[in-house]
């Protein structure tokens, strides 16, 4: 990858390319960013999971579903991603991905002003190893927080900066997203315990 396709505004643009028709399938995202890596497609799922989109009905469980398979992907060392044939053919109306590109272009713009390479042993060797492995474990709560719209999108925020992080090699996001784990698992606690 070039360096301009490292970064969140490369990945709106594919996905905006692929709105342009009436229905966009996951095959016709992947047609427009490629398969060469595995990091951006989760980062794809990741954001538009922090869209409005999270609200609809099995949007949740399917993103935490693609999200697992390629981080386990990633975790053994994949280069090229496989996804089953139904997932693939998923689609959404090309309207609904143009709108949730568009929330999301003021954000992303945002993040990739403050990327650059830093605290890059964060995204290397054994810690890369271990953020792939906690991105393929966060989503696997997701379908059980169906019934709470938008509750998902935190957990999606939390990969996106894993993700982002080790797409950009920039360990503050990938530090960003431990943190976010961390408040996550301490309220979780908290509400626990609070309860008994």
């Amino acid at each position: 990858m070039r360096r301009d396709e490292h970064t969140l505004h490369f990945l709106l643009d594919s996905m905006d390319r692929a709105a342009q028709r009436e229905t966009v399938s996951v095959q016709d995202i992947l047609h427009e960013i490629g398969d060469r890596s595995i990091t951006p497609l989760i980062l794809i799922v990741a954001l538009l999971l922090v869209s409005p989109l999270s609200g609809i009905p099995g949007v949740s469980t399917l993103a935490a579903l693609t999200i697992i398979i390629l981080a386990v992907q990633a975790v053994r060392g994949k280069r090229s991603l496989w996804l089953p044939s139904f997932l693939l053919r998923r689609e959404i109306p090309g309207k609904r991905l143009s709108g949730c590109v568009g929330y999301l272009r003021g954000p992303c713009a945002f993040v990739d002003r403050q990327c650059r390479p830093r605290l890059q042993y964060l995204t290397t060797g054994p810690m890369r190893f271990l953020t792939l492995l906690m991105v393929a474990v966060i989503p696997i709560g997701w379908p059980f927080m169906e019934v709470l719209p938008m509750m998902s999108s935190i957990g999606a925020l939390t990969v996106a900066l894993l993700v982002f992080g080790l797409f950009t090699r920039d360990g503050l996001f990938v530090l960003l997203g431990y943190l976010c784990v961390a408040v996550t698992l301490s309220a979780g606690f908290w509400l626990l315990l609070s309860t008994r």
